[in-house]
C-alpha cells in the first residue's frame, strides 16, 4: 500500500498547491488520480486474493449526497445539468480518495506518518505564504495575474481558503508537541513546524480563520481536561506559546487587528453578506425538497439577487446554506446526519482509543474539523476541493473504528 499512500499524499499536496484545486484542470487531475489509485488498489487486492475493507458510518450521508446529485442529473431536477454532472464527478473522486486513504493508512503508525506529512505540508505552504506576502507583486506565485477583488495568501486565491487549510492541519502539530507522542529529538523541529503556520494564519488576517483556530484550541483543551499535565508539558506549552507570540509580533499584527475592526471583507460588506444569505434562503424556500441542483448556485443566484453587482457570485459565504439551496431538505438531512455521526463516533472512538498516538491524532482531528465547521458559517471552504478533501479525510479518520474493531476481510477467489 506504500504506492497508494504516496499517491494520496501527492494528490493532496497537488490540490493545495494548485490554488486549492478550484481550476477545471486541477479537478480533472484529481479525478484521474483517484481513478488510477482505485485501479492500483484493486490490482493489489487481486494479487493478495483478499480485500480488507474498513467500514465507516460517515460513508452513509456522503453516499446520500452523491445519490441526490445523481438523481438531480438523471431526473432533470437541476437547473444546469452540465454543472451537476461536473460536480458529481468531483464528488465521486473525493469519495474514492477518502475510501482509499482509510484503506491505506489503517494502523496508528500509518496515522503518525500521515500526520507528519500534513504538518510538513502545512509548514511549507505557510512559509511560502509568508514569503509571498512580503514580496507580493500583485500576482500569485509572482507570475499569475489575479482578479481585482482577490486577496491571495500562499497558493490560495483567497486568504480565507488558506486559513481553512491551516485550521485543519495546525492542531496536529500542536497536539503531537504538547502531548509528548513524538521523540524528544523531534520536538525542536516540531515546535518550528507548529509555530510558522500559526504566524501565517495571523498574518493572513482571516477573521473567520483566526476565530475558527481559537475554537480548535478550546476543543483540544476540553478533550484533554481529564489528562493531568506534568511540569514538562506545562513548560513545553509555555515555550510554544511564547515562541508563537514572538513570531507573530515579529511578522507584524497590524493588518490582522485592522481587519478585525473592519465591517467589510475585501469588497464584500456585512450588509452584502446578509443580503446574499437572505437571497440564498429564498432560493431554498422555492426549492425546499431537492434544491436547485448540485453545483448550480452561480447559475441560479442572479434570478434571486436583490442587490446590483458587476461581480459574479459563485458561492454564498455559508457552506450550510449553500448545501440547502443546492440539495434541498434531503441534502440538509444528510449534512445533519454527517455532523451527528462525526462528533458522536469521533468522541466515542477518541475515548476508547488505547494507543496514545491514535488518541492524540483523533483529538487533534476533531479539533481541526470543529474549527473549520465554525468557519463555514461565514465562508465556503468546503467548496474548495483541497480543503473539502482534507476535511473529509480527517473526519473519516476521526470516526474510523480503532484497530481490531469492525474490520472485515473478504476473500477474492
Amino acid at each position: 500500500m506504500k504506492m497508494i499512500q504516496i499517491g494520496i499524499c501527492a494528490l493532496l499536496a497537488f490540490a493545495v498547491l494548485a490554488f486549492g484545486g478550484v481550476e477545471i484542470w486541477g479537478q480533472a487531475i484529481l479525478e484521474m488520480g483517484a481513478a488510477v489509485l482505485l485501479i492500483l488498489w484493486a490490482i493489489l487486492a487481486l494479487r493478495r486474493r483478499r480485500a480488507d475493507i474498513h467500514w465507516n458510518w460517515l460513508y452513509l450521508p456522503l453516499l446520500g449526497l452523491g445519490i441526490i446529485a445523481l438523481a438531480q442529473f438523471v431526473f432533470g431536477l437541476t437547473a444546469y445539468p452540465y454543472a451537476t454532472k461536473a460536480h458529481l464527478r468531483l464528488w465521486t473522486a473525493l469519495l474514492l480518495l477518502i475510501f482509499l486513504t482509510r484503506e491505506s493508512f489503517p494502523a496508528s503508525e500509518d496515522a503518525r506518518r500521515f500526520a507528519w506529512f500534513l504538518v510538513i505540508l502545512s509548514f511549507g505552504v505557510s512559509l511560502f505564504g509568508i514569503v509571498q506576502h512580503f514580496t507580493f507583486n500583485g500576482k500569485l506565485y509572482w507570475f499569475l495575474a489575479l482578479p481585482g477583488n482577490a486577496g491571495p495568501f500562499g497558493p490560495f486565491v483567497d486568504r480565507d481558503d488558506f486559513a481553512g487549510f491551516v485550521e485543519l492541519t495546525a492542531p496536529l502539530g500542536l497536539a503531537m508537541f504538547l502531548q509528548g507522542v513524538s521523540r524528544r529529538e523531534h520536538l525542536p523541529v516540531l515546535s518550528l513546524l507548529s509555530i510558522v503556520p500559526i504566524g501565517a494564519l495571523i498574518l493572513s488576517a482571516s477573521r473567520g480563520g483566526i476565530l475558527g483556530f481559537c475554537i480548535s484550541m478550546i476543543v483540544l483543551l476540553v478533550l484533554w481536561r481529564d489528562r493531568r499535565a506534568g511540569a514538562r508539558q506545562w513548560l513545553g506549552t509555555l515555550m510554544l506559546a511564547a515562541g508563537a507570540a514572538g513570531f507573530v509580533v515579529w511578522l507584524g499584527t497590524g493588518q490582522a487587528v485592522h481587519r478585525f475592526g473592519e465591517l467589510a471583507h475585501g469588497k464584500i460588506s456585512s450588509d452584502r453578506r446578509i443580503s446574499m444569505d437572505r437571497d440564498a434562503w429564498h432560493m431554498f424556500l422555492h426549492h425546499p425538497w431537492t434544491g436547485i441542483g448540485t453545483g448550480t448556485f452561480e447559475t441560479v443566484f442572479p434570478k434571486y439577487q436583490s442587490f446590483y453587482s458587476q461581480e459574479v457570485v459563485n458561492h454564498v459565504h455559508n457552506d450550510y446554506l449553500e448545501l440547502l439551496t443546492e440539495t434541498g431538505g434531503a441534502g440538509g438531512l444528510c449534512g445533519m446526519a454527517f455532523l451527528v455521526l462525526l462528533f458522536w463516533k469521533g468522541i466515542s472512538h477518541w475515548r476508547s482509543a488505547t494507543d496514545d498516538v491514535d488518541r492524540v491524532f483523533r483529538g487533534a482531528v476533531l479539533a481541526g474539523c470543529s474549527g473549520l465547521l465554525l468557519h463555514s458559517l461565514v465562508d465556503f471552504n468546503l467548496q474548495i476541493p483541497s480543503n473539502a478533501l482534507l476535511f473529509l479525510i480527517l473526519a473519516s479518520a476521526a470516526t474510523a473504528e480503532p484497530d481490531g474493531f469492525a474490520h472485515t476481510r473478504s476473500s477474492i477467489a
